[in-house]
């Protein structure tokens, strides 16, 4: 039997992409259920029928910024090297935090670092978000390893976690003004940690 209501009057994808926008320009804590309403040219019961509350709507935000915005990532794991991977993560990385028409930096590390005890969930979501894409590169330097494109004294998840503190850094930097320009010698820099 097929269940038939009044059909949406706006697209779901277009709508959670002006979402992701807020979010990543207001945080968490600082984007309020009418800010999203009117950002999204959509009504209360519209956001909750489709989304759900405030928390479901940033989680579903989070999870489309990063299958768009982040896509490089997917890209950057399936190069044949560590070092490879680790420069296409990087100069990606700085072209996404600073491209134009879109906040600087990153929504996961912008959108709720801190906040109040009741988003605390938030907190842990992102936390846990970053911990989950760290552990995919933690996984991709240990098959190096095993592979010999690393040395065996190499240890995986110092390297995956030393990308992730330079990615984080970059995003406040670019949240901070730093230029594209600029970010992209940090980067550079950074693969000095990667032979070959």
């Amino acid at each position: 039997m097929v269940v038939r209501g009044r059909p949406r009057e706006f697209d779901v994808d277009q709508a959670l992409e002006r979402a992701v926008d807020v979010f990543w320009r207001q945080g968490y804590e600082g984007t309020t259920l009418e800010d999203l309403t009117t950002a999204m040219s959509i009504s209360r019961p519209s956001l909750y029928a489709a989304f759900g509350n405030k928390e479901d709507t940033f989680r579903l935000a989070v999870g489309r910024y990063a299958q768009v915005e982040m896509a490089y990532v997917d890209e950057a794991l399936a190069k044949p090297t560590a070092r490879e991977v680790a420069a296409h993560y990087l100069r990606k990385n700085v072209e996404a935090i600073t491209l134009p028409g879109r906040p600087p930096g990153c929504l996961s590390i912008q959108g709720g670092l801190s906040g109040h005890p009741q988003d605390q969930r938030i907190v842990e979501f992102l936390a846990s978000s970053r911990s989950a894409g760290e552990q995919r590169f933690v996984e991709r330097f240990r098959a190096a390893i095993e592979a010999g494109d690393l040395s065996t004294a190499e240890d995986p998840t110092e390297l995956a976690r030393y990308l992730a503190s330079v990615t984080a850094g970059l995003a406040v930097q670019a949240a901070g003004g730093a230029g594209r320009a600029e970010l992209m010698k940090v980067a550079e820099r950074a693969l000095s940690a990667f032979p070959g």
